[in-house]
């Protein structure tokens, strides 16, 4: 079995087995492809040629092209995850894929990236020790120590791969803190798209209950997307909303959130809804069930012209949420809850959110800073 196969093996085993994201699936695809790229320049298209050197030529590599230690990270993280899955069923006796059985259950995958799929992390955050390199191959096989290639039988299976990348590293992510919109900005970004909406045009009226929402509940894009129409409780206030790992919790939102969802659904959904809209909360122009691009572009929009520069998708408004409920005094644990987050060391970042933003505002006013 070649590279490529492998590799579209691979995606249907996150796909049908770790039951992933199709975000996480995407960001898995697409170092894997870059490392097939790779691996081609070198005349590797089998896994049989994937070695340890090989795996730190290709970070090697990208560091030179000034790729970020993020984005080295993650994709250390993914040639873990594949090497795993390589040894695994070759070990089992058995061709990449032909293991394959119904959904296992779903596994937590984190933003950019996602969970293990056997060996490490597709995001960022799991970025290990060690460095790209120092040089190609930099720190390749100690002295006397077999080379922690794969090698294959003759039918491309691989009944004796080793687990190539086990020792794979990356730079450590540099920690940058998210970016926040102040309230003010807020205020001012929400109003201008209600004065749009006056006139009851159906696109406009949901783009004001999309940023409500965003802002009001700090839900991720892909649960933005996902929430259908009976996820809504008008009464209570609140939203049901899936997470990663298909963790549903509920979610509260305001006042002024209501009103925008609620003129929504009552005066513009119903002029986009078409067969196609099934429950979807959120639609498209053309009435389907409006897509995580849509929503990044929309959001990106209107953060564009907005001073600090930064990311501009619509993760910059859960940041945002999430740093402006601990500025108004709420429990890190709520906010966790509210947030989805896994551990709670993922909502501390918006502690030091918080905490730089109260420095930058003694620097500004206070005569001795």
């Amino acid at each position: 079995m070649n590279l490529n196969a492998s590799i579209d093996a691979y995606e249907r085993h996150l796909r049908v087995e770790r039951g992933y994201s199709p975000q996480t699936i995407r960001a898995y695809r697409s170092d894997l492809t870059a490392l097939a790229e790779f691996a081609g320049t070198r005349g590797v298209a089998s896994p049989a040629g994937l070695t340890l050197d090989l795996y730190r030529d290709w970070l090697w590599e990208g560091s030179q092209r000034g790729l970020a230690k993020s984005t080295l990270a993650r994709r250390s993280a993914s040639a873990r995850g594949f090497s795993a899955w390589l040894a695994r069923t070759a070990s089992a006796g058995t061709a990449p894929g032909d293991a394959l059985s119904g959904p296992r259950g779903a596994a937590s995958a984190e933003t950019a990236g996602g969970g293990s799929a056997g060996g490490g992390s597709a995001s960022g955050g799991d970025a290990g020790g060690g460095s790209a390199g120092g040089g190609p191959a930099d720190g390749g096989s100690a002295a006397g120590e077999p080379d922690r290639g794969a090698s294959v039988d003759a039918d491309g299976y691989g009944s004796r791969i080793v687990d190539a990348a086990a020792r794979l590293r990356a730079p450590k992510a540099d920690k940058t803190l998210p970016r926040v919109i102040t309230r003010e900005q807020m205020d001012a970004m929400i109003a201008g798209l209600a004065k749009r909406a006056e006139n009851g045009e159906p696109g406009s009226l949901r783009d004001v209950a999309l940023i409500e929402v965003l802002y009001a509940a700090g839900i991720r894009v892909s649960e933005l997307t996902g929430l259908d129409v009976d996820d809504v409780d008008l009464d209570r206030l609140t939203l049901r909303v899936v997470g990663k790992g298909s963790k549903e919790r509920v979610v509260p939102f305001g006042v002024p959130a209501l009103r925008a969802i609620g003129r929504w659904i009552t005066a513009g959904r119903p002029i986009l809804a078409t067969a196609a809209s099934g429950p979807a909360l959120f639609l498209g122009a053309r009435g389907g069930r409006i897509g995580s691009r849509a929503v990044y572009q929309l959001v990106a929009g209107l953060l564009a012209d907005l001073p600090g520069g930064g990311p501009s998708g619509p993760h910059a408004l859960r940041h945002t949420a999430a740093t402006h409920l601990l500025d108004g005094g709420a429990d890190l644990r709520a906010v966790q809850e509210i947030l989805g987050h896994a551990s709670l060391g993922t909502t501390q970042i918006y502690t030091h959110v918080s905490s730089e933003r109260l420095k930058e505002a003694y620097r500004i006013a206070h005569p001795r800073a």
